[in-house]
């Protein structure tokens, strides 16, 4: 099936690398719902931002898949492919920041890690047990193979992060 519709990943491999992007990211915000919605496991404040980056990188990856096959400037092409290789490796440090927490190796930030020791501070006790809805980040709520969603997305960005380096490096022609 050469030079059909089906050879164009061959032919533009950055577009391709940028639909893969798309692909996965896009696929790991869907799991993550998943895991909100249907299994109904709320997320913590952690796991909130760690889904930062993916509102960042879904739509970028696909106007860069676009733009690449619409040939779009190789300039704005790398500043786009650099851009979400720098979103998604800040998502990587985030979720590895989140499984350091999980396993304990520091402590997480105080408002989803903190404990309730004062209860003078911030008035009547009833009242403020009534406004607490804590999902602690130092609690892995689901594990596979002893890796944690926060370890899974640090596993993801960092792969994601790969794809957009060969992306950028494929816009040249080069492998």
């Amino acid at each position: 099936m050469s030079n059909g519709f089906f050879d164009w990943p061959r032919r533009q491999p950055a577009a391709a690398a940028a639909l893969a992007i798309f692909v996965v990211a896009a696929a790991t915000l869907a799991g993550a719902w998943y895991f909100e919605i249907v299994l109904q496991m709320p997320p913590c404040h952690l796991c909130l931002e760690e889904r930062i980056p993916y509102h960042v990188v879904i739509p970028l990856s696909l106007l860069l898949a676009i733009g690449v096959r619409l040939g779009a400037p190789q300039k704005l092409i790398a500043v786009g492919f650099l851009a979400v290789i720098a979103a998604v490796l800040c998502g990587a440090a985030l979720s590895a920041y989140h499984a350091g927490v999980e396993w304990r190796l520091w402590p997480g930030p105080t408002d989803c890690t903190g404990d309730l020791s004062d209860f003078t501070k911030n008035g009547p006790l009833l009242q403020q047990l009534q406004s607490v809805h804590l999902v602690p980040c130092d609690v892995a709520a689901w594990r596979l193979l002893g890796i944690s969603l926060a370890g899974y997305n640090t596993l993801i960005s960092l792969a994601l992060a790969a794809i957009g380096g060969a992306g950028l490096l494929a816009r040249n022609g080069r492998p």
